[in-house]
């Protein structure tokens, strides 16, 4: 037992890379997970309990909550979880508390409950009090373009468009004047 929690410590493995560009190895990522996690717990206390987004942030949250308390091993972590390294669940939390505020502030829920939404069905006339938000049309040059790709001569149709520009690829170099 002495052994073991001396040792246990000593014996971690060291995580040196994440090898994702631009997400850092946290050295006490762990601990940074069990307060991330505390604290969208607290916060997703103000949606409503029985909405949709509540149940499901409550569930995976308590869920991953509990993971990090029950093991202390970032690579035991990342296994039981499975939902990538620690540092990508730092950053998810992150992410999910940010996204807790919008929600509150945008209120999905506050809805009234005498509101009657209108459903139109795909083939029926669509009422006259209701907007028709229809695309207006595409550039011809989009239908141009397209014909090229769909009979294979995209290569004639962008050496039309660019008649007058010389033709310059990687490691060439520019002409001297």
């Amino acid at each position: 037992m002495f052994l073991r929690m001396v040792a246990r410590p000593l014996m971690a493995k060291v995580k040196e890379t994440t090898g994702i560009v631009g997400l850092e190895v946290v050295p006490n990522a762990r601990e940074v997970l069990i307060k991330l996690y505390a604290k969208t717990l607290k916060e997703i206390e103000v949606v409503p309990e029985d909405e949709g987004y509540r149940k499901a942030v409550e569930s995976f949250t308590r869920h991953r909550l509990k993971v990090c308390q029950e093991e202390e091993d970032w690579e035991t972590i990342e296994k039981r979880l499975g939902c990538g390294q620690v540092e990508e669940l730092i950053e998810e939390a992150q992410d999910e508390l940010k996204l807790i505020d919008k929600m509150i502030e945008w209120d999905p829920w506050g809805v009234p409950d005498d509101y009657e939404c209108e459903v139109i069905e795909d083939d029926a006339p669509v009422p006259k009090h209701v907007p028709l938000h229809r695309p207006g049309p595409l550039p011809e040059e989009f239908y141009k373009t397209l014909d090229a790709v769909n009979s294979g001569t995209l290569q004639d149709a962008i050496s039309s468009l660019k008649k007058d520009e010389p033709a310059i690829t990687s490691g060439d170099a520019q002409p001297k004047e």
